[in-house]
């Protein structure tokens, strides 16, 4: 027990040297301001960067919108945005900056000793409490879920042209994207019609999906971010898509479901293109997947004339319908009609 927690401390505090580069890449539409790294919660569907924010100095991050969302250093941040336990983001965080401090447990005794007030049960106390908010957000998902009603008629559906394919909706009129993980309901989005989005507090994100289809071996399958791209993507194509409901859980989607058909998956990763966002987090993400997963990697073609704003599948192929429609009135009324 000892021995591990203080492997963990050590990682803890080796991270911070490289405090800006790891959190460039767990949180990359973020930036530094001052000696904190402020961004987005995209857990709980965060639109706006602002609320949440991590020291650069101390690693100590919270969010102010959610009470349960805050830690001590990078490990438990890590632990948090990946949803695992503590170890298993020390180890991830050693093998990232090649610290070698699980590798090599003989040099312990040479390395400057560390701070050890804190209780030696503070890190299991901690993953405790994670695992009942998990637990307990499944069961609401789970009732949510079981008393949700077709969506068909929803707006936002009707705003994306696109089947309520996989969802359902709340009697307030929210849709309901459901999260799975080993094959069971752990969480829910909540869009509303204004496109704000939420999950349940303390569920899983990250490794969970939404599965639109059925998989088959030997299929093919689309990896992408949001519920809209997907059930346009299965819509236009007839192929199962796991949406990952954002950019940073592509890669964790992509390796579960390639080691969960023992790669015998013809695996696609379809990205978000944000082009008016710097450093385009969500093509460098999916294109990071695509690498590490050995997969195909797609992104929306955009035609002459779309507008900047468009990220994904279901605006172009919204806009496209949009286009149509508009060539067809002007032919209707003996007008000009575009090329292409």
């Amino acid at each position: 027990m000892a021995d591990a927690l203080q492997r963990l401390r050590l990682v803890s505090r080796a991270a911070l040297s490289d405090a800006e580069t790891l959190l460039a890449e767990w949180l990359p539409d973020g930036q530094r301001q001052g000696t904190e790294w402020v961004a987005r919660n995209a857990l709980r569907g965060d639109r706006r960067a602002g609320s949440f924010g991590v020291s650069l100095t101390t690693g100590k991050w919270n969010d102010f919108a959610d009470s349960e969302a805050h830690g001590g250093d990078l490990v438990s941040l890590y632990s948090y945005l990946h949803g695992c336990r503590q170890g298993d983001a020390a180890r991830a965080i050693d093998a990232r900056l090649g610290l070698g401090i699980y590798r090599a447990s003989e040099l312990y005794p040479l390395i400057a000793e560390i701070d050890t007030r804190a209780p030696a049960d503070s890190v299991e106390t901690g993953q405790a409490q994670r695992d009942a908010s998990r637990a307990a957000a499944a069961r609401r998902a789970r009732k949510y879920w079981a008393t949700g009603r077709h969506a068909r008629t929803n707006r936002y559906v009707r705003q994306k042209q696109i089947p309520p394919t996989g969802v359902r909706q709340s009697h307030k009129g929210w849709l309901m994207v459901p999260l799975y993980a080993g094959g069971e309901l752990v969480n829910l989005q909540w869009i509303q019609p204004n496109g704000t989005k939420r999950f349940l507090k303390g569920g899983q994100v990250q490794g969970a999906y939404c599965l639109l289809g059925t998989l088959e071996p030997g299929k093919r399958l689309y990896v992408c971010e949001g519920w809209a791209t997907g059930a346009t993507l299965h819509y236009l194509t007839g192929d199962t898509v796991a949406c990952a409901l954002h950019a940073g859980n592509l890669l964790p989607v992509a390796r579960y479901f390639r080691s969960h058909l023992n790669g015998s998956l013809d695996l696609v990763i379809a990205g978000d293109d944000d082009r008016q966002t710097e450093g385009n987090p969500g093509r460098r993400l999916a294109n990071e997947a695509a690498i590490d997963v050995g997969a195909l990697v797609l992104f929306p073609s955009w035609r002459d004339g779309c507008p900047e704003h468009l990220t994904d599948f279901n605006d172009l192929y919204r806009w496209h319908n949009a286009r149509m429609d508009a060539e067809e009135r002007a032919a209707e009324q003996g007008g000009p009609r575009h090329d292409g």
